[in-house]
């Protein structure tokens, strides 16, 4: 008798001890240059669907979202997962996109699309009984000024005297882009959602480098031509507190650049992927941040598309020692994508 009563007192302590622990859950993201909706690469639009519908991401950052035709993109590929037997969530967007597995509860404007200077969209749902915000950024691709360090002007993309080297005038000319602007806006408005307790993602094309990828470690690779610099997008993110997640996993630039552009794309010639084919234009520029929360914790990143680049107006491979995710059959884009991948704690109801 006195057994049977330890036995169900232990299984009581059991039980208690139980339900004061969190159910961790895994999800994950992706940031996805879709490359002008895959209209750039033959059967593009259907190795989009593939690779979401292969990785199936709790959620998709997408740049280059541009309803062609009067059509609405992201109605389109919600439609074309489903047919998968995918559920996803989208609202209208344009320039760039979101798809959500769970259902969105609201969605906004952060940074509006003028004269194709970049947008920043939001969407705020429940993930796992925690409040969400997800953004995603394509930022203004004009005033590219990491492209004059390589010797080719950032707006025209015609080759230039020489490289640009000034860290101060570099800055300047960076300065007249609204990259700036539409990381401040960003900023201002996350740190609402973070005050609220709310996790906090953005995933994004930035058409700017990493401030931690131009250090002294690597002033001489890439055509970097000595420069080290502390580009203005990644550097007020740190400011404000959130982390870089590729970067995070593997903070060595040297060993794991993760480069996503140029990417190598099978199905095209170099000529019809480089914007400088005489420079060596690899760049670490799609990126997925994220703040932190007590209930999350960063297990995976890769860099998802071909093993290779373009260097110098000419296929090159990948000999770095980056992660890969490797398309499944065509790849639809210029770029590589990001996949992140994070554990979460649920969040017990009351």
């Amino acid at each position: 008798m006195k057994k049977n009563a330890f036995t169900l007192f232990r299984t009581f302590c059991l039980g208690l001890l139980l339900s004061g622990c969190s159910v961790s859950k895994e999800i994950s993201m992706l940031q996805f240059n879709i490359w002008q909706e895959g209209t750039m690469v033959p059967q593009g639009y259907e190795a989009i669907v593939q690779e979401i519908a292969r990785l199936q991401p709790d959620f998709v950052m997408l740049s280059e979202v541009r309803n062609y035709h009067d059509t609405r993109f992201c109605d389109r590929i919600v439609q074309s997962l489903q047919e998968k037997g995918l559920t996803y969530y989208s609202f209208y967007s344009y320039d760039s996109g979101l798809l959500s597995r769970h259902p969105i509860t609201d969605s906004a404007t952060i940074f509006p699309i003028k004269d194709d200077h970049g947008t920043i969209y939001k969407l705020r749902t429940t993930l796992h009984g925690h409040p969400c915000a997800v953004y995603t950024a394509h930022l203004d691709y004009q005033n590219d000024t990491y492209y004059e360090v390589r010797g080719y002007d950032g707006n025209t993309w015609q080759k230039m005297d020489a490289p640009l080297t000034d860290t101060t005038e570099i800055l300047r000319r960076n300065a007249l882009s609204l990259r700036d602007e539409a990381i401040r806006n960003f900023t201002t408005d996350a740190q609402k959602e973070i005050a609220k307790g709310s996790l906090v993602f953005l995933g994004g094309d930035f058409n700017e480098p990493s401030h931690l990828d131009w250090t002294e470690a690597t002033k001489d690779s890439a055509d970097h031509h000595g420069v080290v610099i502390s580009w203005p997008a990644t550097s007020t993110l740190q400011q404000h507190g959130f982390r870089d997640a590729y970067r995070t996993l593997y903070p060595n630039p040297v060993t794991h650049p993760g480069y996503t552009y140029p990417s190598d794309n099978p199905a095209l010639a170099p000529q019809k992927i480089t914007w400088t084919p005489d420079a060596d234009e690899r760049e670490r520029i799609d990126f997925i941040f994220y703040h932190p929360h007590k209930a999350l914790k960063l297990k995976e990143a890769a860099v998802v598309g071909p093993k290779g680049c373009i260097r110098k107006g000419k296929r090159a491979p990948e000999l770095s020692q980056d992660p890969f995710i490797l398309p499944q059959d065509q790849w639809p884009s210029d770029h590589k994508g990001v996949w992140v991948k994070f554990r979460l704690d649920a969040k017990k109801s009351k």
